[in-house]
């Protein structure tokens, strides 16, 4: 059954006041109200789960500016696309947890970069923890809304020496930290079905989430069947969410496919993938409900430039009237507000 608000899910915590999964970003969420909070994770060499949005993480971390860790600057082909900087699965831990939080888009929001470089980067397990620390606390259930990043290329990422089996590495760390068995609301998520169908082998009791992108084809399935492989916009049409059900629990759209914006940025939407999932008894969350004009789509942006908030409820309007069972937002207290209104 559709939910009769929105779950509101601190995507990495909030980041529209701090750095991308700080503490201090997760901690703000759970005082704003959130739902659930969304950690991503990736791999470290040691095969430590951390969390980071990339396994690039020049961006969002001091790395560059670490003379003892200029040498691991390189070149990758990441899910078919090449990136230059530093990565994840070339530090062990201990090397990673000495790195600070950047905000990544400090143009936009100078106000969270203002708290550059002042906490660690944190592990899965500090996550989990601070969840369930911040559930006893204000005597409520809060949720993880877990994305597992990148499943394919972790298992080859060291070359011929093979790489990381990160269903095996997840299970490990949510049955240690107590996760794994129903008693605590966790969602798994990813643009990979593979992984998702690998945890559900595995006995770890969530809620399954497909994620999908307004274009192109899932990285593992592309690898298995090459062009032959669905894109996601055919699996978000009837036949693609057909052969969904029973293999996942909902799937969570780019915002832009319930938007269907045209070329010049105006609304046509909302288009029916909402309905034509839940006929199918399948949820639908989308990504990501955020104020700044630079992630509006043109119709709804305004005056100030791109950090400036323009017409945000009435995008986002759009969205909870078409009956979206969740939504990721940068700014938890505006979400929190609004959604449940």
């Amino acid at each position: 059954m559709p939910r009769r608000t929105p779950l509101v899910i601190g995507h990495r915590g909030a980041p529209g006041y701090r750095p991308e999964h700080s503490a201090s970003s997760y901690d703000l969420a759970f005082e704003m109200g959130v739902d659930a909070v969304e950690p991503d994770i990736v791999v470290s060499r040691d095969g430590v789960l951390v969390v980071r949005h990339e396994n690039e993480i020049s961006g969002t971390t001091d790395v560059a500016d670490r003379p003892v860790f200029a040498d691991r600057r390189t070149t990758k082909t990441i899910d078919g696309a090449e990136l230059t900087g530093w990565f994840t699965e070339d530090f062990t831990w201990d090397e990673l947890s000495t790195l600070r939080c950047r905000e990544r888009l400090p143009k936009i929001r100078p106000a969270s970069a203002s708290f550059d470089d002042e906490q660690p980067v944190l592990r899965l397990r500090e996550v989990l923890d601070a969840v369930r620390a911040a559930s006893l606390e204000q005597g409520r259930e809060i949720g993880v809304v877990l994305e597992v990043k990148h499943a394919t290329y972790f298992a080859t990422c060291f070359g011929d020496r093979g790489g990381w089996d990160i269903a095996a590495l997840i299970e490990a760390e949510l049955r240690d930290a107590g996760w794994a068995d129903g008693a605590l609301p966790l969602t798994i998520e990813s643009f990979e079905s593979s992984v998702l169908y690998a945890l559900q082998e595995r006995g770890i009791r969530a809620a399954y989430i497909y994620l999908l992108e307004a274009a192109g084809r899932p990285f593992d399935q592309l690898t298995a069947f090459g062009k032959a492989a669905l894109t996601y916009r055919q699996t978000a049409k009837p036949a693609g969410l057909d052969a969904l059900v029973g293999r996942v629990d909902g799937i969570s759209v780019d915002k832009r496919m319930i938007l269907a914006p045209d070329k010049l940025g105006r609304l046509t939407g909302p288009s029916p993938v909402i309905a034509d999932a839940h006929d199918r008894g399948l949820r639908v969350y989308t990504w990501t409900c955020r104020p700044e004009n630079a992630f509006l789509i043109g119709q709804f942006r305004g005056r100030g430039g791109a950090g400036a908030f323009g017409d945000w409820e009435a995008e986002w309007a759009v969205i909870r009237d078409a009956g979206v069972d969740g939504v990721f937002v940068d700014h938890p207290d505006l979400g929190a507000e609004f959604f449940r209104a």
